[in-house]
C-alpha cells in the first residue's frame, strides 16, 4: 500500500497533490504568500521603469545643461524633463538662485536683461541656494525609495510566514498520526506534503524579490550619488558666475 500511495503522489504532481492535502491554515498562508507575490512583482515592474525612465531624462537633461556654459538657461527657456532627479536638483537651485539675484524666482520676457543688471549675492545667500539644492536631493531620493520597504517585507517575511504554514501543517499531521494510531509513509505522506508546499511558495516569493530589491536599492543609490555630484557642480558654476567672493573678505574686516 505504500508503494501505491508514493505511486499516486508522483502521477499527480507534487505541488497539486501537496495543495489538495494543506489544512486550511496551510491555504490560508499560501493566500498571504500569493498577496504578497502579487505586491512584490508589481512594485519591482514599476521601479524598474521608474529607474530606466530616469535614468533616459537625467542623460537628456545633462545633455543639454552640459551643451551651454550658462547655467540659468534651461531655467530660463522653461525646459522640462519630467522624472530626471537631476533636473529636481537643477530647478530647485535655480528658483533659489534666481530669487535672490532678481527677488523673484518668475521668468518672463525681461528675465535675461534683469539678470545681466543683477549684483552678484553674498556667500551666505549661496549657502542658501545649496541648501535648497540638499532638500531637492533629500526629496527626490524619498520618492525613489517609496514603496521599497513593501519589498523588503516580502524578501524578509514571506520565508518565516513558509515557515510557520510548514510548521503547523507537521504539528497537524503529527496530531492525526497519532490520533489514527498508525504512525506508518501511506499516513504521513499527504500531510507532510501539504505542510511543505508553503515554504516552497515562501521562496518563490523571496528569491524574486530579493534580486529584484537588490538591484533597485543600488540603482537608487547610485542616482542619489549622482544628485549629489551635480548638486556640487552646479554649485561650483553658481559661484564662479553670481557670487560676491569679496563680500566675505569685506565681512571678515569689519568684524
Amino acid at each position: 500500500m505504500a508503494h501505491i500511495s508514493v505511486l499516486t503522489l508522483l502521477a499527480a504532481g507534487g505541488l497539486s497533490f501537496a495543495f489538495e492535502h494543506a489544512t486550511i491554515a496551510g491555504k490560508l498562508v499560501l493566500a498571504l504568500l500569493l498577496v504578497g507575490s502579487i505586491f512584490s512583482w508589481s512594485i519591482m515592474i514599476t521601479k524598474l521603469r521608474v529607474v530606466r525612465f530616469a535614468r533616459q531624462q537625467s542623460a537628456r537633461f545633462r545633455g543639454a545643461f552640459r551643451k551651454d556654459r550658462q547655467p540659468l538657461r534651461l531655467f530660463e527657456s522653461n525646459a522640462r524633463f519630467p522624472g530626471s532627479p537631476l533636473f529636481n536638483v537643477y530647478r530647485a537651485g535655480c528658483e533659489e538662485m534666481t530669487f535672490h539675484l532678481l527677488g523673484s524666482a518668475e521668468v518672463d520676457e525681461t528675465f535675461r536683461a534683469r539678470l545681466g543688471s543683477a549684483e552678484k549675492i553674498t556667500p551666505a545667500q549661496m549657502g542658501a541656494v545649496n541648501a535648497a539644492m540638499e532638500r531637492a536631493v533629500g526629496e527626490t531620493a524619498l520618492q525613489l525609495e517609496s514603496q521599497m520597504i513593501l519589498l523588503a517585507t516580502a524578501v524578509s517575511g514571506s520565508p518565516f510566514l513558509g515557515l510557520l504554514g510548514t510548521v503547523w501543517g507537521v504539528m497537524d499531521t503529527f496530531t492525526d498520526v497519532a490520533v489514527a494510531g498508525s504512525p506508518n509513509l501511506a499516513t504521513m505522506a499527504p500531510g507532510v506534503s501539504g505542510a511543505l508546499i508553503t515554504t516552497v511558495m515562501s521562496l518563490c516569493v523571496a528569491i524574486p524579490a530579493m534580486f529584484g530589491y537588490n538591484f533597485l536599492v543600488t540603482s537608487i543609490r547610485g542616482m542619489i550619488v549622482e544628485m549629489d555630484n551635480f548638486a556640487a557642480e552646479f554649485a561650483s558654476e553658481f559661484e564662479h558666475k553670481y557670487v560676491d567672493h569679496g563680500a566675505r573678505v569685506d565681512e571678515y574686516r569689519r568684524n
